[in-house]
């Protein structure tokens, strides 16, 4: 990138959690569960759609395209934090910044796509039930899919490539425990910063937002669907199938606007490391959690596929 010869800086230092000297163990305990809680929740998750043939269809495809994103996206940063919470020397050098925005970035974004191609998913099966099997087909699924990634690394592309072609003069000190956009846009320096800043953010909130509007649009469209099935019995079964995306897409889009929508004030710098924690640590951990216990026939075939085994004498 053309930022890596313009630059008079090589590397960043990452504050983070060093304004809390006394704190600094029991957060690496508390991520590092959390952590390993998140990938093997989404590793049995995937295991399980993977080994149970009744859960071989769109919705579960989603999902197990889902947890993939998230394992990668936490990958991309929590391993770093964790390290440097045990680290005296915070350094990153400029191009792993780059490279772990870049990631960060890409995972984030496809992560959303795909929870709007979800809601996509629920609307055609409950409000087109004949014409699903057709419309979303194999073929259209993996379409779906490799166009949410699609979209994730062009997100993470534009945004990493506007923001380290700008120029960094001096200081380095990332008031943050990632490479994150607005303490790196702190530290740039040129005329063509409140630009980048302005187009970085609005790229961003549209790209959220629109994702959030057709989640929004698809359960208005379901809602409306469900309130005409005449048996209380069938409302319940028909909204059961959406409550753990629902639930999800809260969690979800509710951190996100807490990091994107915040008003600008005068804030601490370690009220911002707090508020980053809950989206990259916090929503990748419940989601898991929350599809596990949320859905019925994912816990079902959970509860066949593994725990049957560690408890042969329950069959």
């Amino acid at each position: 990138m053309l930022g890596v010869n313009r630059s008079a800086v090589s590397e960043f230092i990452l504050i983070g959690f060093s304004t809390f000297p006394h704190l600094q163990l029991m957060f690496f305990l508390l991520f590092l569960l959390m952590y390993l809680f998140t990938l093997l929740g989404n590793l049995l998750i995937m295991a399980t759609i993977w080994s149970e043939r009744s859960l071989h269809t769109p919705m579960y495809l989603f999902l197990c395209a889902l947890s993939i994103s998230e394992i990668l996206y936490t990958f991309a940063i929590i391993p770093r934090v964790l390290v440097d919470l045990l680290s005296t020397r915070h350094a990153i050098a400029f191009v792993a910044c780059a490279s772990q925005m870049f990631f960060s970035f890409m995972f984030g974004f496809t992560h959303s796509f795909l929870l709007t191609v979800m809601g996509y998913d629920r609307y055609m099966a409950i409000c087109h039930p004949l014409r699903y099997n057709f419309l979303m087909s194999p073929q259209g699924c993996a379409c779906l899919v490799v166009w949410s990634w699609a979209g994730g690394s062009v997100m993470g592309m534009v945004v990493t490539t506007a923001i380290f072609n700008l120029t960094f003069c001096g200081p380095n000190k990332i008031h943050h425990f990632a490479c994150h956009v607005p303490p790196l846009l702190k530290l740039a320096c040129g005329n063509d910063v409140p630009a980048v800043a302005k187009g970085v953010g609005l790229m961003c909130i549209t790209a959220l937002m629109g994702c959030c509007l057709l989640i929004l649009l698809s359960y208005a469209f379901i809602v409306a669907t469900i309130l005409k099935i005449p048996s209380a019995e069938g409302r319940h079964k028909a909204f059961s199938t959406c409550a753990s995306h629902l639930t999800v897409v809260i969690v979800h889009y509710s951190f996100a606007s807490v990091i994107y929508l915040k008003p600008k004030g005068p804030q601490s710098l370690e009220g911002d490391t707090l508020m980053g924690i809950t989206y990259t640590v916090l929503t990748p951990f419940l989601s898991p959690i929350i599809f596990s216990l949320r859905n019925k026939e994912l816990k079902n075939a959970m509860n066949k596929t593994f725990l049957s085994k560690l408890s042969p004498d329950k069959l």
